[in-house]
C-alpha cells in the first residue's frame, strides 16, 4: 500500500523550491512525490476555478497526467493538478524505506484552504517554508511569465492589472502580488501546526545552500551530513528568440511539438529557439511602489519570525538571482 506524506514544501513561489525539491529527493532518507506541484490540498487550484486562457494553457496536461498516473511513475514530473485522493496517494507508491515522504506545491502557502485540509488528513505533518523578498519574488514571477509568452506587457502594467483584477479565478493576473503577503499565510500554518513549521529565507539559501539543507534535514529527522549534487540549475529562465516562439507557447502548439519530437533532439531545438537572457533590472519607481505596498506585511513578518527584514524595505535593492 502507498504511504502518505509527512512533510510539505509549501512555498513561496519563485523562492528556490524547485531546486530544494530536487536536492531533498537525492537524500536516501527522503522520498519526494512523483509530481511536483500536484496542488491536491489547495481547493482553489482546480480547472473549474481558472480563467479560459489558463485552462487552454494547461489543456494538454490532463491527458498526459492520466497516462503518467497509470504508469510506473519512475521519472519525476513537474506539474499536473491532482484533485482526487486515490490519484494523490499513488504519487507515493514508489516510496520504500525512506522515513521522510514529502510533497512540494508552492501555492499551499498562499492558499487559504490548504493548511486546514492538510491538518485534517495529516495533523502531524511538518511544513517547510522558504520566503523571498516579496518585491523580487513578484518580479521573478513576472519574468517567468514573460519568458513563457503568457505576458507581453511591462512589469508596472502587470502590477496594475493585478490591482485592477476583481476576479478570483486563477489567471496570469491572479494571484500575483498576493503570493508575497507572507505574514497572514505564515500565521495560518503556525495556528495549525505549531512548532512543526520551519521558516527559511531565500537569501540564506543562495549564500549557504549546504548549511540550509542541513537545517532542513535535521528538521525532517534524516541524516544531516548528506550533501546532494547541486551543480544542475533548475527552472532556468529563458526567453524566445523570436515572436513566433512566443506565439507557439501561448497557443499550446509548443507542447504538441515537444510531444512528437524525439527526446534526444529536444535540447537542440530548445537551444536554437530559446536563449537565457541577462538580468533585466527592475525600474526604481516600480521597486519603490512595491516596497510601500508590502511594507506593513514585511514589518509584521519580521516581528513574527524575529528576522531583521530591513533589507527588504530598501528602495534600491538589487535582484540577485533568476529563479
Amino acid at each position: 500500500m502507498s504511504r502518505l506524506p509527512n512533510f510539505f514544501l509549501a512555498g513561496a513561489p519563485k523562492a528556490g523550491t524547485t531546486s530544494i525539491y530536487h536536492y531533498l529527493d537525492q537524500h536516501p532518507g527522503i522520498f519526494m512525490s512523483a509530481i511536483k506541484e500536484p496542488h491536491y490540498f489547495a481547493e482553489e487550484i482546480r480547472e473549474e476555478n481558472m480563467d479560459p486562457a489558463t485552462r487552454r494553457a494547461i489543456a494538454g496536461e490532463s491527458r498526459e497526467l492520466r497516462a503518467y498516473l497509470a504508469g510506473e511513475m519512475r521519472e519525476k514530473r513537474f506539474g499536473g493538478i491532482v484533485p482526487e485522493w486515490n490519484d494523490y496517494v499513488r504519487l507515493f507508491a514508489n516510496a520504500r524505506r525512506q522515513t521522510a515522504l514529502g510533497e512540494a506545491s508552492v501555492c499551499y502557502l498562499w492558499s487559504p484552504t490548504a493548511p486546514a485540509r492538510i491538518a485534517e488528513k495529516l495533523p502531524q505533518a511538518k511544513i517547510l517554508l522558504m520566503l523571498r523578498n516579496p518585491v523580487d519574488r513578484a518580479y521573478s514571477q513576472y519574468l517567468h511569465g514573460l519568458s513563457g509568452g503568457a505576458i507581453r506587457w511591462s512589469f508596472r502594467e502587470h502590477v496594475n492589472r493585478n490591482l485592477r483584477h476583481a476576479s478570483t479565478q486563477i489567471s496570469v493576473h491572479y494571484p500575483f502580488l498576493e503570493f508575497g503577503l507572507y505574514a497572514e499565510q505564515l500565521a495560518r500554518y503556525r495556528e495549525r501546526f505549531n512548532g512543526n513549521v520551519w521558516v527559511g529565507f531565500y537569501d540564506d539559501f543562495k549564500e549557504r545552500p549546504a548549511q540550509v539543507l542541513q537545517e532542513i534535514f535535521r528538521f525532517l529527522g534524516v541524516a544531516p551530513a548528506f550533501t546532494p549534487a547541486m551543480e544542475q540549475r533548475h527552472l532556468v529562465m529563458q526567453t524566445p528568440r523570436s515572436w513566433v516562439v512566443g506565439w507557439l507557447r501561448r497557443s499550446g502548439l509548443w507542447r504538441m511539438a515537444a510531444e512528437v519530437t524525439p527526446p534526444g533532439l529536444r535540447p537542440y531545438f530548445r537551444r536554437s529557439l530559446m536563449r537565457e537572457p541577462g538580468i533585466q533590472p527592475m525600474q526604481s519607481a516600480d521597486r519603490r511602489y512595491l516596497v510601500d505596498y508590502y511594507r506593513e506585511d514585511v514589518t509584521a513578518l519580521a516581528a513574527m519570525t524575529g528576522r531583521d527584514l530591513n533589507a527588504w524595505l530598501q528602495p534600491h535593492s538589487v535582484m540577485r538571482a533568476w529563479q
